[in-house]
């Protein structure tokens, strides 16, 4: 792995330390978060981003909402403190479904060991939340290794690869989710080609995607996001990988906008479609992608690009964070626990049932 995004340094009385992804590639610049509030703020600006890896944040959000615990506050009081700071860190951003996975989860772990040891202290449930924050941390770094053990066997010598956005190292706590499917082929000797789409309007692929595949070693072109169908009808593109942010329980599955055109082309020009996420992505509370919500982030990040306004004053702007592409042009959903070709209701159903 060429870099760890984010990681907890010391014990229960310690800080969450994470890279700064909007200074990248020109600065390696790195934030520590001293409370719950950072946390939000690092999720919410883009700080961090990459659906495992808020996840992973905002479990360690919880670690320092524990910090606040008094000796002589009791459990139950700690627990409804903690619960208070997670339904905070969930407006953060409303799309990525790790991010809700992680809390309900830290926060399970925290009804049941009130309820269980009912004498113990407030130090020891510090701990058993740092505990359980690492335990997500380091399943994450190992569900990133499986999706490229599974998914770089659909990544052929000399073939050409398109991904859109960032699903690297710096989008979660391993070597990503699509990109450690490049990085696993790379590593078995392969020799291929990355298109990286520049992804507008915040550039995660030109800045981070073309940034992190360097660093590893992988021929990368960068190409503006329009030029996508142009290349696949010169038969120029081989597959196409990206990563998702929320995969609704029939397949369908949100991730960067742009991601929906891409797809429809891929499935156009009968190229190979592929979403990389771990289990914890999947949402089977809801039926379909049209219940993902999607979310809607400020008119900036699409007038002012480098610095410079780039629209003229007074135009409205619509900004989606997110798109949703349905499963009928997903190839495959390629995740730690193995892949699911051409996914559906009853497959994801299945295959959850039998993996998890």
């Amino acid at each position: 792995m060429i870099l760890s995004a984010l990681k907890w340094v010391g014990g229960t009385d310690g800080c969450l330390e994470l890279i700064d992804q909007r200074r990248l590639p020109r600065r390696i610049v790195k934030i520590r978060c001293y409370d719950v509030k950072r946390v939000y703020q690092a999720i919410k600006t883009l700080s961090v981003r990459g659906a495992p890896a808020i996840g992973v944040a905002a479990g360690y959000g919880l670690v320092l909402s524990a910090q606040r615990f008094k000796k002589t506050d009791s459990l139950r009081n700690a627990e409804q403190l903690l619960i208070k700071d997670a339904q905070y860190l969930a407006k953060s951003r409303p799309t990525a479904v790790n991010l809700f996975w992680a809390l309900e989860r830290i926060q399970n772990k925290v009804k049941n060991f009130v309820s269980s040891k009912s004498n113990a202290s407030t130090e020891q449930l510090r701990e058993a939340i740092l505990s359980e924050a690492k335990a997500i941390y380091k399943e994450d770094v190992e569900m990133c290794r499986r999706i490229g053990k599974y998914g770089q066997k659909f990544v052929k010598n000399g073939a050409a690869i398109l991904t859109h956005c960032n699903a690297g190292a710096l989008a979660t706590a391993g070597q990503g989710t699509a990109l450690s499917i490049l990085f696993e082929a790379h590593k078995s000797g392969k020799k291929f080609t990355v298109y990286a789409d520049e992804t507008r309007p915040l550039l995660q692929g030109s800045r981070l995607t073309a940034w992190e595949l360097k660093k590893a070693g992988i021929r990368t072109i960068v190409i503006c996001d329009n030029m996508a169908g142009s290349l696949m009808k010169q038969k120029k593109i081989n597959a196409v990988i990206t990563g998702a942010d929320r995969i609704a329980a029939n397949g369908d599955s949100a991730n960067k906008i742009g991601t929906y055109s891409i797809a429809v082309l891929a499935n156009t020009h009968k190229i190979p479609f592929y979403i990389a996420a771990p289990s914890s992505t999947f949402d089977l509370r809801l039926k379909s992608g049209s219940k993902i919500p999607v979310e809607q982030r400020s008119a900036e990040e699409v007038s002012i690009c480098g610095g410079k306004k780039v629209t003229p004053d007074g135009v409205e702007i619509y900004n989606p964070a997110f798109d949703v592409t349905d499963a009928k042009y997903i190839t495959a959903i390629i995740t730690d626990k193995g892949i699911i070709v051409k996914p559906s209701l009853k497959k994801i159903r299945k295959f959850l049932k039998k993996t998890l």
